[in-house]
């Protein structure tokens, strides 16, 4: 218990240097200082291994499995990855709601940052009946691997104008309207605003919900995913928290280039495609941890290099 205090009151700690801090008055994130802030998370996620080691291999995190401190780094990489590639479609998805909802750039950041304390919640609480599910009912783990194959499969074959998402037309949008009166103004970082002694929802209100509520569409992938790897509560929370926190930073350093990645759709559909046979393989073939990692991390990598190789093509042509 000690440690999930100290890791969450860490992740508050940044959270409110962050806001208080880093930034507390509204700009711009260039691509520099976005590419900075990527770099410190994904070192810092994987310097986060080492910690797990250190963690398992002195037994002050309860050990439910019974992992040796070397497996629960590499289920912890593993976890990370899963969730890191999977963020991408998360990318594009928080890309089109900004645009629909005409947020300026400078407020993208405040709407970002109350968008993760709420997937933080959303993500313990669903790692949390997750982990519960599985353990109880075993049965599940074959349930969560056709959900994963059949949303690989869907993925594969859906056409590009069918996945478009537009957050005006969502349900989200329509129920939200309903409930509270909505302004197409936006007063500064203001999420709500007085008009006629009647308080009205800002855009920046409507984006923070949609995405809100997208990341736990989102989440309906990639936590049954990261449980085909482990069922640990903290290595399964862990690897999701700092995906989590890195994805601000890399939405905007990746923002104004997502079409030169369009190939990693691919990846995520070998990933998922993995991870959902793995679960349902489960009892007849044994994939050493190394093993899940090297695929993972190959088809995430070979997701990057086709996409920069084609869209150079295409380039020069």
């Amino acid at each position: 218990m000690t440690v999930w205090i100290c890791f969450l009151s860490a992740i508050l700690l940044f959270l409110a240097l962050d806001l208080g801090i880093f930034n507390k008055i509204p700009h711009e994130i260039s691509s520099k200082e976005a590419g900075k802030w990527t770099a410190i998370w994904v070192a810092l996620s994987f310097v986060f291994a080492g910690v797990i080691y250190w963690l398992y291999g002195n037994n002050y995190v309860a050990n439910p499995d019974g992992l040796k401190p070397a497996v629960a780094s590499m289920k912890y990489i593993t976890g990370y990855l899963i969730e890191l590639s999977l963020s991408v479609d998360n990318i594009f998805v928080i890309a089109i709601i900004f645009a629909a909802f005409k947020i300026p750039k400078k407020y993208q950041h405040r709407v970002l940052f109350w968008g993760i304390i709420g997937a933080i919640i959303f993500r313990g609480t669903m790692i949390y009946f997750g982990v519960l599910i599985i353990n109880k009912f075993t049965w599940t783990t074959y349930l969560f691997g056709a959900f994963l194959v059949y949303t690989a499969i869907k993925m594969l074959f859906s056409k590009e104008d069918e996945a478009q998402f537009n957050p005006k037309k969502s349900f989200i949008y329509r129920y939200l309207r309903k409930i509270t009166p909505i302004t197409t103004e936006i007063n500064g970082e203001h999420f709500f605003v007085k008009r006629r002694h009647i308080n009205a929802a800002t855009p920046l209100f409507v984006a923070l919900i949609v995405i809100e509520v997208m990341d736990v569409v989102f989440a309906l992938d990639s936590v049954p995913a990261i449980l085909a790897i482990t069922s640990d509560p903290f290595l399964v929370f862990s690897s999701n928290i700092f995906a989590i926190l890195g994805l601000r930073s890399m939405y905007f350093f990746l923002a104004n280039m997502l079409e030169r990645f369009s190939y990693l759709e691919y990846s995520l559909i070998a990933i998922l495609s993995f991870v959902g046979i793995k679960m349902l393989a489960h009892d007849y073939i044994h994939i050493p941890e190394w093993g899940s990692l090297v695929f993972i991390a190959f088809a995430l990598i070979a997701g990057i290099i086709v996409s920069l190789i084609k869209n150079k093509g295409q380039s020069n042509t």
